[in-house]
């Protein structure tokens, strides 16, 4: 797994939009931020670009990114906003520049099909807050981002004990993002192997049938067998029928996971919540889950 240097003083990082429009107003949060660090933000072309809902079209994001990876002074780069629109740039990207010269990609949610695609030809990168409403989060979401860019610590605690999760330790590189994003990308070119890596998890308004349908499909393609431990972040603002389904999303990937002898966590501080902090996709990490705490350290 190649993995990116820590960013130094001074250094470039593009801010770039894969999937929904964003203006530069949005974002300036993120680029006061940069500046704050000591870093230098770049704009790239997709920023106020407009094609309906996304930044441009296919071709105008993926010319963006190109250029931001083969670009040998841009030392990150940070998507600025999700929603939809990152799968469909994907196959339009050559990913030779970045095993040459690894980069930290930057970004959570939609950005979980870039995830796992740099998971499929192992390259690290950093499931994180987006650019975009930055400043809305905690401060932890931030200094933690901060830390983990600049080579330091970059362990997560969390006291957010939950009466299901499953106690036990389990190391192995992480993956996963967006549980429909994920789900999205099962049998294409973009899906890694699951074998030995701790499997996190989150979502934003999802029906709790869909949540279930996606559970049994990873329990009856084997990738729930295969895991060292599973990270459940925040599963934010679920829908139901007129009709309850009956079960919290928790309690569904509980179930879908109670015949398995591995360490399960819920509602750990990364994903669609006020603490979304950083998780280094594959780098090994060792998750510790007792009744007193959950660790995650590298």
């Amino acid at each position: 797994m190649s993995l990116p240097p820590p960013l130094q003083t001074g250094d470039q990082v593009a801010i770039i939009a894969t999937a929904r429009y964003i203006s530069k107003a949005e974002i300036q949060p993120a680029i006061d931020l940069l500046k704050s660090w000591g870093l230098k933000p770049i704009l790239g072309s997709s920023i106020g670009q407009q094609e309906h809902q996304f930044a441009g079209s296919d071709q105008e994001r993926a010319k963006d990114f190109q250029n931001q990876l083969d670009h040998p002074d841009i030392k990150a780069i940070w998507c600025a906003k999700g929603g939809y629109g990152s799968v469909r740039i994907i196959d339009h990207i050559d990913f030779s520049s970045l095993k040459k010269q690894p980069k930290w990609i930057i970004g959570y949610s939609d950005v979980t099909a870039i995830h796992m695609h740099l998971q499929s030809i192992e390259i690290a990168s950093l499931h994180a807050q987006m650019a975009f409403d930055i400043e809305a989060k905690s401060n932890s979401t931030s200094t933690q981002l901060q830390k983990v860019l600049f080579g330091e610590n970059a362990g997560i605690s969390s006291q957010n004990i939950h009466p299901l999760q499953k106690n036990g330790t389990a190391s192995g590189e992480i993956i996963g993002g967006n549980l429909s994003v994920l789900y999205s990308l099962l049998g294409s070119s973009s899906a890694p192997s699951f074998k030995g890596k701790i499997l996190f998890l989150e979502d934003l308004d999802e029906y709790l049938y869909h949540i279930d349908r996606i559970m049994q499909n990873l329990k009856r393609s084997g990738i729930l067998k295969v895991i060292k431990g599973l990270i459940v972040g925040g599963m934010t603002q679920m829908n139901d029928n007129t009709v309850p389904f009956g079960k919290t999303a928790e309690e569904i990937i509980s179930e879908a996971v109670q015949v398995y002898d591995y360490p399960v966590c819920f509602q750990f501080p990364v994903g669609h919540t006020q603490d979304n902090l950083p998780l280094i996709f594959g780098k090994v990490a060792r998750l510790e889950v007792s009744s007193s705490q959950i660790q995650l350290t590298y």
